[in-house]
């Protein structure tokens, strides 16, 4: 993976703990999360006429991936209203890239070297690492936890089925832009059926954040689908998920969860697996 590739990745995991954080601070989650996927539409919006159309052999992968990622829309503040953002966000987005690794092997063909591999493991495992209790080591709250584990599923499931569809589309904006526009808009109208009053509450009380936040989430997601297009699946989304250690900044500074020795070994994993997944025989 370049430099290049791999300092814009970086640049989206940034984004990419920022807005979740955003939506666990803001209210009431699930409205939260269709205010900013609402707002995120809204750039594809302006966007779409700027970008191909992606190719009509792309469109099923496309289809696909836009009702994964509702679904995921759903799951990730459910968890968050059950746990701290220390604890999910780590084993969402650390079981993430073991997934899609397997996955990019099995229906792409990709099978990265000895050393890589091992990277996206001390990814994975570092990064997960990170939601065990600052001081004992413990992971609390099961039902937490199977929500993030979830989680963790959808993630791998539409970044494999993104990445494999932008590679097909033709036009990997076009096919990125589409996606956001469809989720968005999905998610908007399935959380206002039962969640109108606590939407308008966002909207009045919150709009400002929601919007950095919808801005943050398509920009993050554009770059990975972009990188996907260009290097292997699981490197990317192995490097995307360093977002947690920015999350853990996060965690500590602004939401005073705490960090203890257990997230120093994390953070010493996490490193070593971004050094060994840019590794060239």
């Amino acid at each position: 993976m370049s430099i290049e590739i791999t300092m814009i990745v970086l640049l989206a995991a940034i984004f990419n703990a920022s807005w979740n954080a955003i939506v666990k601070v803001s209210g009431d989650r699930i409205a939260v999360m269709a205010v900013i996927t609402l707002l995120g539409s809204l750039v594809s919006v302006f966007a779409l006429p700027f970008v191909v159309i992606p190719d009509p052999a792309s469109w099923p992968l496309l289809g696909l991936a836009i009702l994964i990622h509702t679904a995921y829309h759903f799951c990730l503040p459910m968890a968050y209203h059950y746990g701290d953002f220390g604890q999910i966000y780590p084993i969402a987005r650390g079981s993430a890239p073991l997934l899609v690794t397997l996955g990019a092997a099995a229906f792409a063909g990709e099978m990265l070297g000895f050393l890589p591999l091992l990277g996206v493991l001390f990814l994975g495992v570092g990064v997960m690492s990170l939601s065990f209790d600052t001081s004992t080591g413990i992971t609390r709250n099961p039902r937490a936890i199977l929500l993030a584990l979830g989680t963790g599923a959808l993630i791998a499931s539409y970044t494999l089925v993104g990445g494999l569809g932008a590679r097909q589309a033709g036009s990997v904006f076009g096919f990125a832009v589409l996606l956001t526009l469809g989720n968005g808009l999905l998610t908007f109208a399935i959380a206002l059926t039962w969640k109108s009053k606590e939407i308008k509450r966002v909207i009045s009380s919150n709009l400002a954040p929601a919007i950095v936040g919808g801005g943050m989430q398509v920009g993050a997601y554009w770059i990975v689908i972009w990188a996907m297009a260009y290097a292997p699946l699981g490197m990317v989304s192995a490097l995307r998920e360093t977002s947690v250690l920015f999350a853990a900044l996060i965690s500590t500074i602004i939401l005073k969860e705490g960090f203890g020795v257990w997230r120093f070994v994390s953070s010493g994993l996490i490193a070593c697996g971004v050094t060994l997944t840019r590794y060239k025989p």
